[in-house]
């Protein structure tokens, strides 16, 4: 599938999911982040949590993307960075990414984006430096696409939080997964 009609396929699963207003979000978000900041007082230990709730958050939601996205089932480990990019960002998030500087194995791409609905309203103080506010998104891909076997590592490496001009997550295949059958109870 196209690249434009992945991108059309994005816009018409925002249209079809339920909304959340974009302020409620953000600010529910940032409580959020603030309590998990006064609860452990160590960044690497904020960041941690954050990916580990969003994975929770990426192993549940996979089923919602796959029942109303409408995506093509995905041929390839590019297939899937599209995806992810044009349609599951656009769906969950409202706004699209791009796929980029891929490694030269193939197994690494970058998902740029500009607009971080969840850093509305946010500035980081320096003494948070260390945090990657938005962490969460990390676990959510994690968590995501284990679900449809694939192992990969995500990670933020640029943040407009940190006076970057854009978002870069690093996602990183470490192996496609074997579906097991279930151990006979007899």
């Amino acid at each position: 599938m196209s690249k434009a009609s992945l991108s059309k396929l994005g816009d018409a699963a925002f249209e079809r999911t339920d909304k959340v207003s974009a302020e409620l979000l953000a600010l529910t978000y940032g409580s959020f982040v603030r309590q998990l900041l006064i609860d452990y007082e160590d960044a690497e230990e904020v960041n941690a949590q954050l990916a580990r709730m969003g994975y929770n958050i990426g192993v549940r939601l996979v089923d919602d993307f796959l029942a109303k996205s409408k995506a093509p089932p995905c041929a390839s480990f590019a297939d899937t960075a599209d995806v992810v990019a044009k349609v599951a960002f656009k769906m969950f998030l409202g706004v699209p990414a791009l796929v980029g500087s891929w490694s030269s194995d193939r197994r690494t791409f970058s998902l740029v984006f500009t607009d971080n609905p969840l850093a509305e309203f946010t500035e980081l103080p320096e003494k948070w430096g260390g945090v990657w506010y938005s962490n969460v998104l990390c676990g959510v891909i994690k968590g995501a696409l284990e679900m449809v076997q694939m192992e990969v590592d995500a990670r933020f490496v640029r943040c407009t939080l940190r006076g970057e001009d854009l978002n870069e997550i690093r996602v990183t295949l470490l192996q496609v997964l074997q579906e097991k059958p279930p151990v006979d109870d007899d």
